[in-house]
C-alpha cells in the first residue's frame, strides 16, 4: 500500500477522503467496504458502498486513542461519525466485506504511513472527552451494589424513554411470533411470549410465582390477571419498581402481585411453584452463575417448575462487547447455551425444553428500531441527541448480531425434581 500525505500543492486539492481511503483499504485486503464523506466534503472509495460521513477531525481521534470497536462507537455517538441512509445495512455489508475479503494487520511500514496521514490530515491531538453515557462504575463486580449500578445505568435512564419504544406491554425482551400469525403486532407477539412462559411454568389459579429481574412488570401482570397467580416479582431498578407499583394499583392486582426492589441473593422466601428469570441472567457474571443457579433451586418447591430466557454467544465472544459494556449493560456476561444447560444441570435442576428464539429476536429489535425512527424526534427532546443515537446503534447492532447468529437467545425449562425422584 502506497500512501503519501497531503502536503504538497498537487495533492491538497484532493481532499481529506482521498488520503484516508487507502488506511481504511490497507486494512481490508484492499477491499474497503465503505466509502468516506470527510468534513472538507472531499468524497473516496467505492461509490456503491454505504456512505460513512466524518464530520469532523475528533472521529479520527476517538478512534487513534481507542482503535476498534469502542472508538467508532464514541465517535458516533458523540455525532463526529455518521452513516448515510440505513445504520443496520451499513453494519451488514461492512461485516460482509470482512468476511468476504478478511482484515489484514498492517506492517509496520504501513503504519508509518497511515500514521503520516492521520498526523497529516489533523487526527493526531487531544483526546476528544468521552461521552457522558458511558458507564463509570466502581468497586468490585457483583457486589449488590455494583449490581445495582448497572441496572440503573440502563434501565433507570426514565421510563419515559422505554414507554416511547416499547410496545403497550411494555416487555423488554424478546418476543414470540407464533408461525401462524405471520402478520401479528409487536404487542401481540409479547403477549404471545407471555402466554408462553405461563404454559410453560404450568400456572393456573393460585400458583406461587417469582419473577426474577421483573423489568416494568409485563410478566407479573399478565400471570396474575389472565392465570390467576400470586406473584412476587423483584427488580434493581427503583424506576421499574415504581412503574410496577403504580400499575398493580391501577389494575386493582394488590392482593396477587408485590414487587421489591431486592437482589436475587436477598430473597428470604422459598417454596415457589414457578421461577422465571426473562433476559437477566446475562448480568449475573461468569464466576457467579453457578450459585445463582443453586439459589434458583432453592427457591422453588419439590417439583416446581424454572424458565429462563436468555441470550447467549459462541465460546470466543462471551460478553457483549466493548459498546454493549459501556454504554448498555455494564458487567454483562453471555456464554453458550450448552454452558448455562450444564450450569442449570449442576444446580440440581432437570432440563426439560429448550426452544430457540433467536429469529424472533430479529424481528423484535426490528420492531423496536422502526418505532425509534418513527419517534426519533420525541426521543431526543426527551433524553438528548447522545442517548437517542446510543439506542440507534445498540438496535441496529443488535437486530444484526441476531440475525446473523453471533447472539441467540433461548428458554430453558426446568424443574426440581419432586420427592422420591432423587435431586431434591
Amino acid at each position: 500500500m502506497t500512501t503519501t500525505a497531503p502536503d504538497s500543492r498537487r495533492d491538497a486539492p484532493r481532499g481529506v477522503a482521498h488520503f484516508l481511503a487507502p488506511v481504511v483499504a490497507g486494512f481490508f485486503n484492499g477491499h474497503p467496504p465503505v466509502r468516506l464523506r470527510a468534513w472538507d466534503g472531499s468524497e473516496a472509495g467505492p461509490a456503491d458502498a454505504p456512505v460513512v460521513v466524518l464530520r469532523h477531525r475528533d472521529a479520527l481521534r476517538h478512534v487513534v486513542s481507542r482503535p476498534g470497536e469502542l472508538g467508532l462507537a464514541r465517535a458516533y455517538v458523540t455525532g463526529a461519525l455518521d452513516v448515510e441512509g440505513d445504520l443496520t445495512d451499513a453494519l451488514r455489508r461492512v461485516g460482509a466485506g470482512v468476511r468476504r475479503h478478511g482484515t489484514s494487520p498492517l506492517g509496520p511500514g504501513e503504519w508509518v504511513r497511515a500514521a503520516r496521514v492521520l498526523l497529516a490530515v489533523g487526527a493526531v491531538g487531544a483526546r476528544p472527552p468521552v461521552p457522558d453515557g458511558e458507564a463509570r462504575l466502581r468497586g468490585r463486580t457483583h457486589t449488590r451494589e455494583r449490581d445495582a449500578a448497572a441496572v440503573s445505568h440502563h434501565y433507570d435512564a426514565g421510563n419515559g424513554i422505554y414507554s416511547l419504544l416499547l410496545d403497550e406491554t411494555m416487555a423488554y425482551s424478546c418476543a414470540y411470533w407464533p408461525e401462524d400469525d405471520p402478520v401479528a403486532t409487536l404487542a401481540d407477539a409479547q403477549r404471545a411470549k407471555l402466554d408462553l412462559v405461563c404454559r410453560e411454568l404450568g400456572l393456573r389459579e393460585g400458583s406461587r410465582l417469582l419473577d426474577v429481574g421483573c423489568g416494568w412488570g409485563s410478566l407479573a401482570l399478565h400471570a396474575a390477571r389472565v392465570h390467576g397467580a400470586r406473584v412476587s416479582a423483584v427488580t434493581l431498578s427503583a424506576a421499574q419498581r415504581d412503574h410496577v407499583a403504580a400499575r398493580v394499583r391501577e389494575e386493582g392486582l394488590e392482593d396477587s402481585v408485590e414487587v421489591e426492589l431486592r437482589h436475587y441473593r436477598e430473597i428470604d422466601r422459598e417454596g415457589f411453584d414457578a421461577v422465571a428469570a426473562i433476559e437477566m441472567g446475562e448480568h449475573v457474571g461468569r464466576d457467579e452463575y453457578a450459585p445463582f443457579a443453586r439459589r434458583l433451586w432453592s427457591l422453588l418447591r419439590p417439583g416446581g417448575r424454572l424458565l429462563v430466557q436468555q441470550m447467549s454467544r459462541g465460546s470466543d465472544h462471551p460478553g457483549g462487547g466493548p459498546f454493549i459494556e459501556r454504554y448498555i449493560a455494564p458487567d454483562m456476561y453471555m456464554r453458550p447455551l450448552g454452558e448455562t444447560v450444564g450450569l442449570i444441570e449442576d444446580a440440581g435442576l432437570e432440563v426439560t425444553a429448550v426452544r430457540s428464539l433467536r429469529r424472533h429476536y430479529v424481528r423484535t429489535a426490528r420492531a423496536w428500531s422502526a418505532e425509534l425512527e418513527r419517534r426519533l424526534d420525541d426521543l431526543v427532546a426527551l433524553a438528548g441527541e447522545e442517548t437517542a443515537r446510543v439506542w440507534r446503534l445498540y438496535l441496529a447492532g443488535g437486530a444484526l448480531a441476531f440475525e446473523e447468529g453471533r447472539m441467540g437467545v433461548h428458554q430453558i425449562t426446568a424443574r426440581r425434581f419432586g420427592p422420591g425422584e432423587g435431586r431434591t
